[in-house]
């Protein structure tokens, strides 16, 4: 049996990331007072690519308000975790890679003291060849875009390359709708 899989729309995550990089979509809780805001801003920019949430309690990766969302939404290792995850369930899914295989629209993740990775922040340019003075990123907590990776100081790095999404369940052929720029503010 073939699994379907749904492509990643880079440029819309990316569009996504410049539009809300320096501000907050109504939409979506700011978590920046309780924590940060790097991963929800993550994901936001993820689900205008994908479209495709996974509602499943605890493990899922979806927002529906503040208080109804997956740990994966809002959390750095539980976001690669769930991007990680072995199993085709619903949503976006991804492979760790080396710097060199990194394009617009995957995911960093930064450890800043060595103990645990803190921040998440989307590509939104790369050039070639690919260095950390190439990548150019778009953050929440930190708010930025355009920002060279090469300005960040941490202790610890890891990419995460997005490959597309599973579809929802009872999906048959056309595509889900995913949210369009303008609907997701």
């Amino acid at each position: 049996m073939t699994t379907l899989t749904l492509p990643y729309d880079r440029a819309a995550a990316v569009a996504y990331a410049h539009r809300w990089a320096y501000g907050r979509n109504p939409k979506f809780y700011d978590y920046e007072e309780i924590g940060g805001d790097c991963t929800n801003f993550a994901s936001q920019c993820l689900y205008a690519g994908t479209g495709v949430m996974n509602y499943t309690p605890t493990y899922g990766w979806y927002y529906i308000d503040a208080n109804n969302k997956a740990p994966a939404w809002t959390g750095v290792e539980y976001f690669r975790n769930f991007l990680l995850r072995g199993k085709p369930t619903p949503g976006p899914f991804a492979t760790e890679v080396g710097l060199q295989d990194l394009l617009p629209g995957d995911f960093i993740q930064l450890n800043f003291k060595g103990e645990i990775y803190s921040h998440t922040p989307i590509i939104v340019s790369i050039g070639r060849p690919a260095t950390p003075e190439t990548i150019l990123l778009a953050a929440h907590s930190y708010d930025a875009d355009y920002r060279p990776l090469s300005t960040y100081t941490y202790q610890a790095i890891r990419y995460l390359h997005i490959l597309g999404a599973n579809p929802p369940e009872n999906f048959t052929s056309a595509p889900p709708d995913r949210p369009s720029f303008s609907s997701l503010g």
